[in-house]
């Protein structure tokens, strides 16, 4: 019998990037990549994260969360980013030398339906999108790896989410995504817009205050004369 997909529940899901600053790798090597997922570790259990999916490319990260209170995200982010700058920085005796990543974090609330999904797909292709493996379970520093190699890390990282993975979802993750998918996920990345449905997505940045986030991006047009035309 088909297994019955389970009801999303309250709390908005995000994802979550940060980039290194400068030109600098944020991961070196393979014990580079491990103590961030020890960190990673830490903040989940510490503020009670809920931590959906989670991708460590060279020089940035991509995290699916699942927050339980208001300001949850927040603690979570600036506890995990800190932390791991002073280890980074100890390990390499760099203390003083500025700021290890670009900015702020940057995140967007998820609808809790295929949009999460396609959102959550994004986020373990990304080792396969960049050319750094055939399969996307073969990057060991992500959270396909760690569900489908059934690893022993998994339960100190990883949560269930909000809805249920299709039994397929390796072979998803590896089939390429819509390339107009692929440039709405990374306009929300960069705008921090709300990705989902329409009236969701308005009624979402209505809550959060994110309606600037909906506004085209760049300088309106001047009305046209009369008996000009518009191109």
């Amino acid at each position: 019998m088909a297994r019955r997909p389970r009801v999303a529940l309250g709390g908005l899901a995000y994802h979550v990037m940060n980039r290194v600053a400068g030109r600098q790798e944020l991961f070196e090597d393979s014990a580079d990549y491990a103590a961030f997922e020890r960190v990673l570790a830490e903040a989940r259990k510490r503020e009670g994260m809920r931590l959906c999916a989670y991708a460590l490319m060279p020089n940035h990260f991509h995290l699916v969360v699942w927050p339980r209170a208001d300001g949850q995200l927040s603690r979570f982010m600036q506890w995990l980013t800190m932390t791991h700058t002073q280890r980074w920085h100890a390990h390499r005796h760099s203390a003083g030398r500025g700021h290890l990543y670009q900015s702020r974090f940057k995140s967007f609330p998820v609808q809790k339906d295929h949009h999460l999904l396609s959102v959550w797909r994004y986020v373990e292709r990304n080792a396969l999108r960049a050319g750094l493996v055939r399969q996307a379970e073969a990057w060991p520093w992500c959270s396909l790896a760690c569900r489908q190699g059934k690893l022993e890390k998994a339960p100190e990282l990883l949560d269930d989410g909000p809805v249920d993975l299709p039994c397929n979802w390796r072979a998803l993750v590896n089939r390429p995504q819509d390339q107009q998918e692929v440039d709405s996920l990374r306009a929300c990345i960069q705008r921090g817009r709300p990705y989902g449905q329409d009236a969701w997505v308005r009624r979402t940045a209505a809550k959060l205050g994110l309606e600037s986030t909906l506004r085209a991006v760049g300088r309106p047009r001047k009305a046209a004369r009369d008996g000009e035309v518009r191109r």
